[in-house]
């Protein structure tokens, strides 16, 4: 998963709907992500109204 930090507006909608716990907005401030967490199954890239996450294939 990539975020776009340029194209966050750090509204935390994307933290309320991950079910694994893999985003959190530290001090209204800062998108973390935790990578062990993610099961990928793209909610929060559908919630983001700006389109600052993006589920993408790791280059090997």
């Amino acid at each position: 998963m990539k975020i776009y930090k340029n194209l966050c507006m750090r509204c935390g909608g994307c933290v309320g709907v991950c079910p694994n716990l893999a985003l959190e907005l530290l001090n209204g401030a800062e998108l973390i992500y935790y990578e062990e967490k993610c099961k990928k199954c793209g909610i929060c890239e559908n919630f983001c109204p700006v389109g600052a996450i993006k589920m993408e294939v790791r280059a090997q």
